[in-house]
């Protein structure tokens, strides 16, 4: 989630005073898209799965790498 400005190839949302900007493709692969704000932040959830191995498998001790 960023700060952007609309674009031709978006499809924008207005929800209590904000704009939600998001790209037309990324919307047909990811929907539903449902974004909840908590004490601890915002949490976004959609039907888009990540690609696997994208974690820091060599993680330890606070480097990865």
């Amino acid at each position: 989630m960023a700060l952007d400005e609309s674009r031709e190839n978006d499809e924008s949302y207005e929800v209590d005073g904000l704009t939600f900007v998001v790209d037309k493709a990324f919307l047909a692969q990811a929907s539903p898209i449902k974004i909840d704000y908590s004490m601890l932040g915002f949490e976004i959830n959609s039907a888009y799965e990540l690609p696997k191995g994208g974690d820091c498998g060599g993680c330890s001790g606070g480097t990865c790498g």
